[in-house]
């Protein structure tokens, strides 16, 4: 649910400021070079940053790499290859960290990997100021953070964003993720909606129609969660929703960002636990619904339009960074 405004914490576009280390100007990267030059971790980033659009630099650190040093090292490296693209928004007070968006190299690597045209992936050559100055960068990059702290545990196999998601269920829903977390009987599939405060209520609730509609027509059973900014919007919120979501017969649960870390015992099922424990932790969510059945399967994904790319299903590197790296 994105914001439509820019973040306040950013200034206006004029201000956004394009930062590059101090080595020369990148030249075009012949791709049969960079098959040399590039690790598998490499390529799965350019494929985290296709599907989720803007990652900084705690991010890449968080999901992929030992210290920060050594990710700004090896992102540096990346961008001078072209593999990625960057910005840095400027704040009010204090300093942003490096944003990291698909370069052009990377995207005709991706091409190149599917068999298809570099149109095919849906980049184009403004990409990176698009996202630079999108008034839903705060959201985006809300929904990427909760996320990440969810996978930096490596209990998060699977993770799509938005774009993904209305591929696969837009007939009906359009979330901005889908995710598993957990492991085995502990899984815990579901939809997230992360509320910034800039829609309505109402706009809310004409949300889980759509949601139900998508378990009675597919015959699973995905919880939905929902974040929101503060402890007030969110009891609102769960006052508004209750009616509706016991009439559809929907589990929903949520949070807000003043309870802390998402992988903690920040979330409330709207219908309460049958035991004094107040809020639950993801893996506690699990158990507290019986008979959950993920929307996303391995025929669902075979059938998904639209793709060009091998899509990051579990958001962590497919092998650990060498102790060189």
């Amino acid at each position: 649910m994105p914001t439509t405004s820019p973040n306040p914490g950013y200034v206006p576009r004029a201000a956004v400021r394009r930062r590059r280390p101090t080595q020369p100007t990148r030249a075009r990267t012949d791709l049969a070079q960079l098959a040399t030059r590039l690790t598998p971790r490499d390529v799965w980033l350019a494929e985290m940053l296709h599907e989720h659009k803007v990652l900084t630099s705690h991010h890449v650190t968080q999901l992929a790499f030992t210290g920060h040093r050594t990710a700004n090292r090896r992102l540096r490296e990346l961008y001078f290859m072209g593999i990625v693209d960057s910005f840095r928004p400027l704040k009010q007070s204090g300093s942003a960290p490096e944003h990291y968006t698909l370069g052009k190299a990377g995207a005709e690597l991706l091409a190149a990997r599917s068999g298809v045209d570099l149109a095919a992936t849906g980049w184009r050559k403004d990409a990176c100021a698009r996202i630079a100055f999108s008034p839903t960068l705060e959201h985006t990059l809300g929904v990427n953070t909760l996320l990440v702290r969810l996978a930096a545990d490596g209990r998060l196999p699977v993770w799509l964003a938005e774009r993904s998601a209305t591929r696969l269920w837009g007939d009906w829903i359009r979330p901005d993720a889908y995710a598993h977390h957990g492991v085995r009987d502990q899984l815990l599939p579901f939809f997230l909606e992360f509320d910034t405060g800039s829609y309505n209520l109402a706009r809310l609730e004409a949300k889980l129609p759509g949601y139900a509609a998508l378990a009675t027509t597919t015959g699973t059973r995905t919880p939905l969660l929902i974040h929101t900014a503060t402890s007030s919007r969110e009891t609102a919120l769960r006052r508004r929703l209750a009616e509706s979501a016991e009439r559809l017969d929907l589990h929903v649960a949520t949070g807000n960002s003043q309870l802390g870390d998402p992988a903690g015992p920040t979330w409330l099922p709207l219908t309460p636990p049958s035991t004094p424990a107040g809020r639950l932790t993801l893996l506690q969510l699990a158990p507290h619904w019986r008979e959950l059945s993920p929307a996303l399967t391995p025929e669902t994904t075979v059938q998904a339009p639209g793709r060009h790319t091998t899509l990051p299903w579990r958001p962590i590197p497919p092998q650990p960074p060498s102790p060189a790296s």
